[in-house]
């Protein structure tokens, strides 16, 4: 008896062992050494207003087919001046049951302001925003952007001192991300997030335009209501979920 209370005590004490990094996913920076990260999940300029579960470290993991063909977008932008910059790529599962679990705690608003100014809390997984399934959880999707280079400095931002803007107000008013204007900031869940909306200035669908072409041109898929979002069309491991944490 007294053996099983210690081995459940160990099991309750001891974390288990994170599942190794997959031989098939590389870290992005090993295919694009000049890749701009600003990995959000990993701090607290997020929806969620926390570091989120399973993100360790700010890195992006990518499967080898969608790293070497996100390089293939870099190659086009570098003669212009210009680099991708990369918010999210694989996230584990457990990130995403930690989203699911944030949607489900209503009187949390703490991030409403900048993130889903114009929604209620409540109607995040009936419209879209939050699902107990990603696509990222598979490897090949990743969330970006587009910034000029040299890239300009960003502010810091400090939940309860930084001052919450909303997400679809003009580029000089909402919080200063420091690349080309794409008409919102990244994860802003509202109608103008929609890659094709067109109620967007002229220069602002251009630069949606020009993001999507060249995905596009490397063999990305667009997702309908984030002009950030990506998934490899070929993708190696479409109905396989990982959970390894990025570290």
């Amino acid at each position: 008896m007294l053996k099983r209370i210690l081995i459940l005590w160990l099991a309750l004490v001891i974390p288990a062992a994170a599942d190794p990094i997959p031989d098939e996913f590389v870290e992005i920076r090993e295919i694009i050494p000049d890749a701009v990260m600003d990995i959000r999940y990993v701090t607290e300029h997020n929806f969620l207003g926390t570091p989120v579960d399973g993100y360790h470290a700010a890195k992006c993991y990518l499967t080898e087919e969608a790293a070497a063909a996100l390089a293939g977008v870099q190659a086009d932008l570098n003669p212009f001046g210009f680099s991708i910059k990369i918010y999210d790529c694989y996230r584990p599962q457990r990130a995403v049951d930690h989203f699911v679990r944030w949607a489900k705690e209503v009187e949390d608003t703490a991030t409403r302001t900048e993130f889903y100014p114009t929604l209620d809390k409540r109607n995040l997984f009936r419209d879209g925003y939050v699902a107990e399934k990603s696509s990222h959880s598979r490897g090949s999707t990743v969330d970006l952007t587009i910034v000029p280079v040299p890239v300009p400095d960003q502010p810091e931002f400090i939940l309860g001192q930084t001052g919450q803007k909303e997400c679809y107000l003009p580029a000089d008013q909402r919080f200063a991300d420091n690349s080309i204007d794409m008409g919102t900031g990244f994860d802003c869940f509202h109608k103008r997030s929609h890659p094709e909306n067109p109620n967007l200035d002229p220069s602002q669908r251009i630069n949606r335009l020009l993001l999507k072409t060249l995905m596009e041109k490397h063999g990305f898929q667009y997702y309908d209501k984030e002009w950030w979002h990506f998934t490899l069309k070929n993708e190696p491991f479409p109905d396989t979920y990982f959970d390894f944490v990025v570290k």
